[in-house]
């Protein structure tokens, strides 16, 4: 499929993703669109992780990033509590959430509302994508590659590939 076309049917997701309600009205979303050479070193990386720490899937998940016409990067940076004492996060105060600190693949805790944002955010971005019929999957995967190699800023990291073929790339694997 011709590459720009696919580069517009990501911008329109990023806007479907800006666009996404957040709690409270505060935005704490990073929005990045990966295409060309930031693609494969995406799927290298995604691949390599893998073999480092012995997880399955990475593989397949770096081969299918690496036939992807472009990437959707979703993030949360420096997301403030909502602010509703409510206690999902784990902690009965918003002002008891810690700030995140580094794992091996993200950074937490995180208020839950802000996680949830981050949901419906990708959520509203695969809806875009559907309906623009890209192929597309929402993958935990290329966002700790994406993380590594910081090619957005956030404290937890999602992705979305892009694919325009007969049969789609992400299922069926």
């Amino acid at each position: 499929m011709d590459q720009k076309i696919m580069e517009l049917v990501a911008g329109l997701m990023a806007l479907s993703a800006r666009t996404a309600p957040k709690a409270a009205g505060k935005d704490f979303v990073e929005i990045k669109v990966v295409t060309g050479a930031e693609v494969e070193r995406l799927a290298e990386t995604c691949v390599a992780y893998g073999k480092e720490t012995g997880k399955k899937n990475w593989d397949r998940d770096g081969e299918n990033i690496r036939q992807s016409a472009a990437v959707l990067l979703l993030a949360l940076k420096k997301a403030q509590a909502a602010g509703l004492n409510c206690g999902a996060c784990g902690f009965a105060k918003c002002s008891d959430l810690p700030n995140p600190v580094a794992g091996p693949e993200f950074a937490g805790p995180i208020c839950a509302w802000r996680i949830m944002d981050l949901g419906i955010a990708l959520g509203s971005a695969a809806k875009t994508a559907s309906i623009l019929n890209a192929d597309n999957r929402i993958m935990y995967r290329v966002g700790v590659a994406a993380r590594q190699l910081n090619l957005i800023e956030g404290e937890l990291v999602v992705g979305i590939p892009l694919s325009a073929t007969g049969k789609s790339i992400y299922f069926d694997r």
